[in-house]
């Protein structure tokens, strides 16, 4: 495993991290179960993983709970757990959702329970919130970071300009400000080139994108992407992001290259997908979610996959804009 530093904070995270959004009890669907996400979970700190990402939205708090469990054989010390607010965890009310004071103070200490820690050591919030203004939200992660309940704070996917503003209030008030942004970007999603990505890098903010592999898609040859059950699933339940964002764009050749590159190489192209995602220069760390052992396994592997710069190219060069999605 190699490793960076998560944006400004000095903290060192491996150039992986295990996204744990599948983490649940029951283990239905693509969904694992409490038995297999432990295993994963064992695995990827033997492999040298000890950046783990979840939310309180996740399975209803379960993917906190078995995560937190299962890092609990492990030195606590050595790993650095992130996740997240905004939305709904165990209990849904009227204000378990939003950025208010209210609701980011519950539900942290709900998933400081759940997650078996006292202190979070990256905690995000989950998408803006338009109906409580940032200087609310920030002097409560402040004084979160002050009460020693989180060590560091984080983002995700908004417009370029209203993380400009989150920058901008936190250095005029004096706050903790953002170290992280959790954006949708990968190999045939590319938008966040545009504008987050230079922003990202100005600040000295780590990018810790979601989606690496475009649910799959960069995973497998177009044409068997419906082969698997959350290809399936997309297919007919969320169709458009594939079609109109992944697909579209010139993502269909990108997927024949990565394809090419692959068997070029000897390796999956899974692995391909990830390495170029490191080899982007704001990028600290992709976060991957894992239904195996294996698939982990084959992710870890490609922090060592060595692409060129003409392989950069050739991969990218197919690229067109496509419509914003994520947000």
């Amino acid at each position: 495993m190699e490793y960076t530093t998560l944006g400004s904070t000095g903290t060192s995270v491996s150039r992986i991290c295990l996204g744990c959004m599948s983490f649940s009890e029951s283990g239905e669907g693509w969904n694992v179960d409490r038995e297999t996400a432990t295993e994963i979970v064992d695995r990827a700190v033997e492999l040298g993983v000890n950046f783990f990402d979840t939310a309180n939205v996740y399975n209803a708090g379960e993917s906190e709970s078995i995560l937190g469990d299962a890092l609990a054989e492990h030195d606590r010390d050595e790993q650095v757990i992130a996740t997240k607010v905004r939305f709904p965890g165990a209990d849904d009310h009227r204000n378990a959702a939003g950025l208010s004071r209210k609701t980011i103070e519950q539900e942290l200490d709900a998933s400081l329970d759940r997650l078996g820690v006292d202190t979070a050591d990256l905690y995000q919030i989950h998408r803006w919130d338009p109906d409580t203004p940032i200087e609310t939200t920030l002097r409560t992660l402040d004084d979160a970071v002050r009460r020693e309940k989180v060590r560091y704070l984080g983002a995700s996917s908004m417009w370029a300009y209203q993380f400009a503003e989150a920058l901008h209030a936190s250095d005029r008030l004096g706050l903790d400000r953002f170290e992280t942004m959790q954006n949708h970007y990968n190999l045939v999603y590319r938008e966040e080139e545009r504008e987050m990505l230079p922003l990202c890098e100005e600040k000295g903010v780590g990018a810790i994108p979601w989606s690496p592999l475009a649910r799959g898609y960069l995973a497998r040859p177009d044409d068997e992407f419906e082969s698997t059950e959350r290809g399936a699933n997309d297919a007919d339940e969320r169709g458009e992001r594939i079609d109109e964002h992944y697909r579209a764009g010139g993502g269909v050749t990108v997927n024949e290259r990565c394809e090419e590159l692959a068997a070029e190489k000897g390796v999956s192209m899974a692995q391909i997908a990830l390495s170029w995602l490191c080899h982007q220069p704001a990028v600290d760390a992709p976060i991957l979610g894992v239904s195996s052992v294996e698939h982990l396994e084959d992710a870890v592997e490609a922090v060592e996959v060595d692409l060129s710069e003409s392989d950069l190219e050739y991969l990218e060069a197919p690229n067109e804009p496509v419509g914003v999605t994520g947000h």
